[in-house]
C-alpha cells in the first residue's frame, strides 16, 4: 500500500447560503455547516484510502463567525494523518463576499473517518506524507489529539500519553 500526500485527498466545494439554510437572523445554521464538512470530509478520506469510510468522531469545530445569507462558502478538506484504519481530516471554511470577491477564513473542524470493507470491518489505509509547514504542522498535532481522545475516552491511560507528556515537560 503506497503512501499519500495531503493533497491527493483535497476535496473541495462551493456552495451559497440560501434562505431555507438559515436561522431566523440570516444566518448560516450550524448543522447545514456541519453536514457540509461531513460530506467534504468524507470525500477527502474516500480519496485517501480508495474504500467505504464512516464518520468516526467529530474532533472540532469552530464557529468563529457567522456566515449570513447569500454568501460564498467554501469548504477544503483534507486528511491529516492516517492511523492503522483511521484518519483525521481537517476542514477549512471560507466565506466570500458575493459583491468584493474577498475571501476570508470563517471555521474550521476535525472529523476522523474510520475505512470499512463491504460488511463493516475495518481495514488498514495508506500512510500520510506531509510536504507543506502546515500540513507537517497538522501531521504532528494529529497524534496529540488522538491520545487526548483516547484518554477522554477511557481507551488509553493518560501516563501512555507520550506526545502530550512531551508538552508538558516542556513547560516545566
Amino acid at each position: 500500500m503506497k503512501d499519500k500526500t495531503p493533497q491527493e485527498s483535497m476535496a473541495m466545494g462551493t456552495h451559497i447560503v440560501l434562505p431555507d439554510d438559515t436561522n431566523t437572523l440570516g444566518n448560516l445554521m450550524g448543522g447545514r455547516l456541519m453536514y457540509w464538512m461531513d460530506v467534504m470530509a468524507a470525500v477527502a478520506a474516500h480519496r485517501h484510502c480508495g474504500r467505504v469510510v464512516v464518520t468516526a468522531s467529530v474532533n472540532n469545530i469552530s464557529f468563529n463567525q457567522p456566515i449570513q445569507l447569500g454568501d460564498f462558502v467554501t469548504l477544503e478538506a483534507k486528511v491529516t494523518r492516517a492511523f492503522g484504519s483511521s484518519m483525521e481530516v481537517f476542514i477549512d471554511v471560507w466565506v466570500e463576499d458575493h459583491k468584493s470577491g474577498d475571501k476570508m477564513k470563517c471555521n474550521e473542524a476535525i472529523f476522523t473517518f474510520v475505512a470499512v470493507d463491504q460488511i463493516g470491518n475495518t481495514i488498514e489505509v495508506p500512510g500520510l506524507i506531509p510536504e507543506t509547514e502546515l500540513e507537517k504542522q497538522r501531521y504532528g498535532g494529529a497524534l496529540r489529539r488522538k491520545q487526548l481522545s483516547l484518554i477522554l475516552a477511557g481507551r488509553m491511560k493518560a501516563k501512555d500519553a507520550t506526545e502530550l507528556k512531551a508538552i508538558f515537560e516542556d513547560l516545566s
